[in-house]
């Protein structure tokens, strides 16, 4: 099978229902993208699939054949994801980092559909878990980008 994954096509050799997860981070190398839950309920493992996030855990390799696949590793590619990334590193947001990779796909994909967000659809749209709480420092990185300046 052939996957579009930051641009790049690559020939896949996994089965079609082995979670895309896997081949990203297996059997293609690309490490950003982590593997949380295994359920799709935390986040972690969130890529863009033609600007949607996704969690890629769950979803099968032979279901996103034709799409085309954003993962961490290229997310400053895009300019939204660059300005995601920028406001992340300003706000802090980070603290073990391990959730951050599908936080900024999923701050990105809300972005891309909605350019300024109010606080009701960020909380909405940002359901991946963080076990260090940094879900204030979210909002507020995700209000800046949006011209919001209002504390929360």
């Amino acid at each position: 099978m052939e996957l579009t994954i930051n641009d790049t096509s690559y020939e896949v050799q996994s089965d079609g229902e082995t979670p895309l997860l896997w081949v990203i981070r297996d059997e293609l190398g690309l490490t950003g993208t982590k593997f949380g839950c295994g359920l799709a309920q935390c986040g972690a493992c969130s890529v863009l699939v033609d600007g949607v996030v996704t969690r890629s855990c769950v979803t099968p390799l032979a279901s996103v054949v034709g799409g085309r696949i954003t993962t961490i590793e290229a997310i400053e590619e895009d300019e939204i994801g660059k300005r995601v990334v920028e406001a992340w590193v300003d706000h802090q947001v980070p603290q073990c980092g391990y959730c951050q990779s599908g936080q900024v796909m999923a701050a990105t994909s809300l972005l891309k559909e909605n350019a300024n967000p109010n606080d009701d659809e960020i909380a909405a749209a940002m359901t991946n878990l963080c076990r260090c709480g940094t879900y204030n420092a979210i909002s507020a990185a995700i209000r800046d980008l949006a011209g919001e300046t209002k504390e929360g």
